[in-house]
C-alpha cells in the first residue's frame, strides 16, 4: 500500500512538471519503476497506459486555457502514434537484460538534453508565428514516438524543445500542444504492449496509481504553465532524470553497485545538478530584473531634430 501511495505522489509531481514544462511524466515515472525494479516492457507499458488518462485529462485542461494548436496536434500526434506502436513491438522482443540497461542509455541521454538545453539556453522569438510545416512534424513525430515506447518517455523530451527551438510557437502552445497529442501515442504505445505482452505485462495497481495522481495534477499545471520558468524547471527534471538512470547502469549495465563508484559518481552529479538549478534561477532572475528595468526607463517620443516644447 505504501508504495502504490509513493507512487501516486510520483504521479501527480510527474504530471505537475510535464504540464506545466510538456515533458517529464514518462521518463521520471518509468526511471522509478526500473529503480525499484520491474523489468523495462512491464515499465513503459505500465506508464503509458497511465499515460492515455493523463494525457486526455492535461489535453483537456490546456484546451480550457487555449494553449492547443490543433493543426500541430494532429500533423505530430498521428505519425507519433505510429512510431510508438512500433517501438512498443521492438521493446517487447528484447530481453530484460538487454533492455533496462538500453532503456536506462535512452533516458540518460534524454534527461542530459533537457538539463543542458534549458540550464543554458532559452527559447527562440524571431520565428514566432510563422506556420510549422508537416515535412517538420511529422518525421519529428515518428521518431520521438518511437523513443518514447522504447525509452518509457520521450516524446516531451524530444517534441518540446525542438518546437521551442524552431520560435515558431509561443511556448504556452507549445507544451499544450505536445501534451494534447501525446494522447494519441499513449494510446498507441499501449495497444502495441497488449497485443505483445497482454494484460500481463502491465501492472494495473501501478497504472491506476500513476494515473490518480496525473490525474489530480492535470488541471493545475495547465494553469501554472503560464506561470512557472521553463529554465529552472528543465534543469532540476533533468537533473534527476540523468541522475536516476547512471545509477541504473552504473548497478545494472556496468556492475558497480555498491562499490566506492556509485556514491562517488552520484555525488558529482548532484553537485553538477544543483548548480545547474542555481544558475537556472540566476539567469531567470536576471531576465526578469532586465525586463523590469526596460519597462521603467522613460521613452522618448519626440522624432530625431523635433525641438523641444516651450
Amino acid at each position: 500500500m505504501r508504495n502504490l501511495i509513493v507512487l501516486g505522489l510520483v504521479g501527480l509531481a510527474a504530471q505537475l512538471v510535464d504540464g506545466s514544462l510538456g515533458m517529464a511524466y514518462g521518463v521520471t515515472s518509468t526511471s522509478l519503476l526500473l529503480a525499484v525494479g520491474a523489468a523495462p516492457a512491464t515499465a513503459s507499458a505500465t506508464v503509458h497506459l497511465a499515460e492515455v488518462g493523463t494525457t486526455l485529462a492535461s489535453g483537456l485542461a490546456h484546451w480550457r486555457f487555449r494553449n492547443v494548436d490543433w493543426g500541430v496536434v494532429l500533423k505530430i500526434g498521428v505519425p507519433g502514434a505510429v512510431g510508438a506502436f512500433v517501438g512498443a513491438q521492438v521493446l517487447s522482443g528484447l530481453s530484460t537484460e538487454a533492455g533496462k540497461p538500453l532503456m536506462s542509455a535512452i533516458l540518460l541521454a534524454l534527461g542530459a538534453y533537457v538539463l543542458v538545453r534549458f540550464t543554458l539556453r532559452g527559447p527562440r522569438t524571431d520565428r514566432l508565428g510563422t506556420p510549422l510545416r508537416r515535412r517538420f512534424l511529422a518525421p519529428l513525430g515518428l521518431v520521438a514516438g518511437f523513443v518514447d515506447a522504447t525509452g518509457g518517455g520521450g516524446w516531451g523530451p524530444i517534441g518540446t524543445p525542438a518546437l521551442l527551438a524552431s520560435g515558431r510557437l509561443e511556448p504556452r502552445k507549445v507544451i499544450g500542444s505536445i501534451d494534447t497529442s501525446e494522447f494519441l501515442v499513449s494510446s498507441a504505445a499501449s495497444v502495441g504492449f497488449l497485443l505483445a505482452l497482454g494484460t500481463a505485462g502491465v501492472d494495473a495497481r501501478m497504472a491506476v496509481a500513476l494515473l490518480a495522481g496525473g490525474l489530480v495534477a492535470a488541471p493545475l499545471a495547465a494553469w501554472l504553465v503560464r506561470l512557472v520558468p521553463p529554465r529552472v524547471l528543465g534543469s532540476a527534471v533533468g537533473g534527476l532524470i540523468v541522475l536516476t538512470n547512471v545509477r541504473t547502469l552504473l548497478q545494472d549495465g556496468l556492475g558497480l553497485g555498491g562499490t566506492v563508484w556509485e556514491p562517488l559518481a552520484l555525488g558529482v552529479l548532484a553537485l553538477v545538478w544543483a548548480g545547474a538549478v542555481a544558475y537556472s534561477v540566476r539567469r531567470h532572475r536576471a531576465e526578469v530584473a532586465r525586463e523590469r528595468r526596460r519597462a521603467a526607463e522613460p521613452s522618448d517620443t519626440r522624432a530625431v531634430g523635433e525641438p523641444a516644447a516651450v
